[in-house]
């Protein structure tokens, strides 16, 4: 079996002295693909993905994009700074990007103009975007519809809305990836649109270190865990989870084009 978690943190202080740990366990679970996540996170720093992706390329590909929590922050140079490693060879995705109006940690005129620029971003780079949304579906739908998407498509990651929601980004082109929320006992409405998503546009992914599937919940969360969210949706699905690990593979690779 072979799986790829399609958004995962890696280069977050929770995995400090224990990538190798973390890259061998999720070996061991069938996980061979990880796409670390990178953010802008202060003036000139967007983290280490993009390094850890350089350093092992057969592992780790890299996302680069600036966060809707952090958007208020950017400087200009920054955002040049964005476009430039969008274009990168390693960076296979742009983002993650979009709209949280849950904890509104930036101003929410300023998110929807960072999401449009992102998207711009991703257009120019010819790369995906990766999209964050939390209670703006609304807002984050009229800004794709708006702005289009990408060439080469794009990706509502942590899906935790209902079928109407993953109704209206799979109309928009996108594809939609679960984490383990898909396991949490009060996650009925995202199981419900899981069973009733095309199997062609699903992926899976941890988002580690956070939201780690059961039986791990409440624990640090990392890649291997994705063989749990796979589990979930081959059960939903009534197929194998042989069959779910070949699909959503197959599905990330062709989005984020890895080889």
């Amino acid at each position: 079996m072979s799986l790829v978690d399609s958004h995962a943190h890696l280069d977050f202080e929770d995995f400090q002295g224990d990538v190798d740990g973390v890259v061998s366990r999720a070996a061991a679970a069938g996980v061979d693909r990880i796409v670390v996540v990178g953010l802008w996170r202060s003036p000139g720093n967007f983290g280490n993905a993009l390094e850890l992706a350089r350093s092992r390329p057969a592992v780790f590909a890299a996302t680069a994009g600036i966060h809707p929590h952090e958007c208020a922050r950017v400087p200009e140079a920054d955002w040049e700074e964005s476009a430039c490693l969008a274009a990168d060879p390693a960076v296979v995705g742009v983002g993650e990007t979009g709209l949280d109006y849950h904890y509104d940690l930036s101003p929410r005129e300023v998110q929807r103009a960072s999401f449009r620029r992102s998207i711009r971003i991703a257009r120019d780079a010819g790369k995906p975007v990766v999209v964050h949304v939390r209670e703006a579906d609304l807002d984050c739908a009229a800004i794709l519809r708006e702005e289009g998407l990408p060439a080469a498509g794009g990706v509502i990651h942590c899906f935790t809305g209902d079928w109407a929601a993953a109704r209206t980004y799979l109309d928009l082109g996108l594809h939609v990836s679960v984490a383990g929320v898909v396991t949490f006992k009060a996650a009925e409405a995202v199981r419900d649109a899981v069973r009733r998503i095309p199997h062609e546009r699903l992926l899976v992914e941890t988002d580690s270190p956070f939201l780690a599937p059961v039986p791990f919940r409440g624990r640090r969360n990392e890649p291997a865990h994705v063989a749990h969210v796979a589990s979930k949706v081959a059960e939903l699905w009534g197929v194998s989870p042989a069959e779910v690990a070949d699909i959503t593979t197959a599905n990330a690779k062709r989005l984020f084009r890895l080889a």
